[in-house]
């Protein structure tokens, strides 16, 4: 929704994109899109609160690991205490001595601070041995089980949730790199725009697979997404390269593309290039996505990438990840395809005219 802002006879509206906060996607892969006044979004948070754990921040991930342990022996602190004044265990002065006619439903839980300890020790099974339930007190022993039967789902859940968040094949995503910048130029004589991918790590990935989406804000105040293919070198964009080295991703930019306006000099006033690569691990088979995005501000024109492998004297290939974002001049790329006329020039043979020859810059 648009927001406008009266001033006397004066009339602002804000861009969609605003200009203090300039795109969608971080360069990290974070959304920047935020949902508001959402109905029910806690219920579905509680619905699905597996996914609710493993998504959430470590901080708060430990906050909840701690905290739902304390609140359950907190929980069962106070039934342990209550059980223990109803039975009458608090008003005995001395638990090794009790009287003919009264059973003790937990040995030496006193006061609150000992039923805490005591639902501690239950649900931890340390067991040190001076409190103990008595197995001719029903209610102690139901008691007990409750609590065993409910700690091991709590524990189940969180410990569970805790492993999955240090296990899940998003942390592998973190060794994909992206080039800063993404730059327009000329690659087997047509004008692409390119971006460099690298695998930090030495183990493999599989079934790598690169879509892009542009988003474009028109006048309407509306976001036009469309999607972009890339491939690397001569393979098509279901073929899966293999990502040992870094690698060059290009999309072609000719007439039927979405970016041909972009080297006619008419793009819309703000546009995202979302960059999605999917990947698999080949040791475990885990599928993970790393995401990145380029505004104009980083896509450079006539530019190149500076190359990163070259060959040692002993014989063996070498990754200058130095040159990663390093981007060189390269042949220029015409804004203006109304000034794309072709350039003759009179060739004189031995003396003689031959016939006009045509050059095109792009054949260059």
């Amino acid at each position: 929704m648009d927001m406008v802002f009266n001033d006397s006879d004066e009339k602002v509206t804000v861009p969609l994109v605003a200009f203090w906060y300039k795109r969608i996607v971080t360069k990290n892969g974070h959304s920047n899109l935020k949902m508001e006044a959402v109905s029910g979004k806690s219920i579905m948070q509680l619905k699905s609160i597996w996914s609710t754990l493993v998504e959430m921040r470590w901080r708060w991930m430990l906050l909840t690991f701690s905290g739902a342990f304390v609140a359950h022996w907190l929980f069962f602190a106070c039934f342990w205490y209550l059980l223990a004044y109803t039975n009458g265990d608090l008003d005995l002065l001395d638990h090794n001595n009790p009287p003919e006619n009264h059973t003790i439903c937990v040995k030496y839980i006193d006061s609150f601070t000992a039923a805490f300890s005591f639902s501690l020790e239950t649900q931890l099974t340390i067991g040190y041995g001076t409190m103990y339930p008595d197995g001719d007190c029903p209610a102690a022993i139901a008691l007990l089980a409750i609590q065993m039967l409910l700690g091991l789902m709590v524990e189940a859940l969180i410990t569970g949730a805790f492993v999955a968040k240090i296990a899940r094949p998003k942390l592998r995503a973190t060794a994909i790199k992206f080039s800063y910048f993404a730059t327009v130029g000329h690659r087997e004589g047509e004008p692409c725009l390119m971006f460099r991918v690298a695998n930090i790590r030495q183990s493999p990935l599989t079934r790598i697979k690169v879509t892009a989406i542009l988003y474009q804000e028109y006048k309407n105040q509306h976001l036009h997404q469309t999607n972009l293919d890339f491939h690397v070198d001569k393979m098509n964009s279901n073929e899966s390269p293999y990502l040992v080295f870094p690698l060059m991703f290009c999309h072609t930019i000719n007439q039927n593309s979405p970016l041909y306006p972009m080297i006619q000099g008419k793009m819309p006033a703000y546009y995202e290039i979302v960059i999605f690569l999917s990947a698999e691990q080949e040791d475990t088979g885990e599928t993970f996505q790393k995401r990145t995005s380029y505004i104009a501000e980083e896509i450079k024109l006539s530019q190149q990438f500076a190359p990163v492998i070259s060959c040692t004297s002993k014989g063996y290939y070498k990754i200058t990840m130095e040159n990663f974002d390093k981007t060189v001049p390269g042949f220029p790329v015409l804004l203006n395809p109304k000034d794309a006329r072709q350039n003759d020039f009179v060739v004189s043979i031995n003396g003689d005219h031959a016939d006009t020859v045509l050059f095109r810059d792009s054949a260059v």
